[in-house]
């Protein structure tokens, strides 16, 4: 596999383009130059691709990540205690398995990785964790809510992944890339849940101290929740794609409610708000102004005890 990085990343490095568009201004409209490709990962290209996502991440930075999950068995409300709500997701997570992991990196313009080609990439993991023929714990509602959106079940027990074998990959490219990494996410809460359950292969903590307190060791302090950064902003409420459109951000690629056009829209989506409300990141930095960084560290739901 390091042979495989290592060609990809000189074809990378060498490409001009790639050299200019690190010096492009930031576009306050984030429209893509170039057609973006959803990069369906399967068992059988797993290390090849994570071979071009390990190529790109050292240029591209900013890492944001959405899951698809089997629904939810224990239901709160969002006006319940960040105790009680960590206890529910947990109770959530620890049970159920995930199905996608939508992965979307990009420079501190909102510019995507193109590795030498005429597109810019995304990529979506497709787990076989979750079996419904096994009898995985479910809700029908979320079964048949994913396969109207395009999840096809026996595709992912027959050709997804081990999530054991994306884990000793994930983990690699995070402890080799912590102390520059930034994390996005849009309510994050359950998808750092599920990506805590694959990388460290157990439970989830028992309360929410100790669960941030893993998320800040295996991720670092710059983990961004957009739920939680509209908060301070009046008129910035409700779901992904609510929030995306009151910023005049359009989805680009794909459908919604899959793992890897979800994290491209959230990426955008904080780029924007980004440029609107918090200025622009300082130059040639791979960290937010300091008004952003007051948001770090603190996921959607959990913010009483977490911060």
């Amino acid at each position: 596999m390091t042979l495989v990085k290592d060609n990809i990343r000189h074809k990378f490095m060498n490409n001009a383009e790639h050299r200019r568009a690190k010096f492009k201004k930031p576009n306050p409209e984030l429209k893509m130059n170039k057609r973006v490709e959803i990069r369906s990962v399967w068992q059988q290209n797993l290390e090849y691709e994570f071979a071009r996502v390990e190529a790109a991440i050292a240029d591209y930075p900013f890492v944001s990540f959405d899951t698809e999950f089997p629904g939810t068995i224990l239901e709160c409300k969002a006006r319940d205690p960040p105790a009680y709500q960590y206890q529910i997701m947990k109770g959530n997570v620890d049970a159920m398995n995930i199905i996608q992991l939508g992965l979307t990196l990009s420079d501190h313009y909102g510019n995507l990785p193109n590795l030498g080609t005429d597109c810019c990439y995304i990529w979506e993991f497709n787990f076989r964790d979750f079996d419904i023929e096994r009898g995985d714990l479910h809700t029908a509602d979320a079964i048949e809510f994913l396969k109207r959106h395009g999840i096809d079940f026996l595709q992912n027990k027959e050709k997804g992944i081990c999530s054991s074998n994306f884990a000793g990959l994930m983990d690699r490219m995070v402890l080799c890339n912590k102390s520059r990494l930034t994390w996005v996410t849009f309510h994050g809460s359950y998808d750092f849940g599920y990506l805590m359950k694959i990388l460290t292969r157990k439970d989830l903590p028992m309360d929410i101290g100790g669960f941030m307190e893993e998320v800040e060791k295996k991720f670092g302090k710059r983990v961004y929740d957009i739920k939680h950064l509209i908060k301070s902003f009046q008129g910035l409420h409700g779901g992904l794609e609510k929030v995306a459109h009151s910023l005049q951000v359009g989805r680009v690629a794909g459908k919604s409610h899959q793992a890897g056009s979800d994290s491209l829209l959230t990426l955008q989506t904080f780029m924007r708000l980004k440029d609107v409300h918090f200025g622009s990141f300082l130059k040639n930095k791979d960290y937010c102004s300091l008004s952003l960084n007051h948001f770090q560290g603190v996921l959607h739901g959990l913010e009483l005890e977490a911060h």
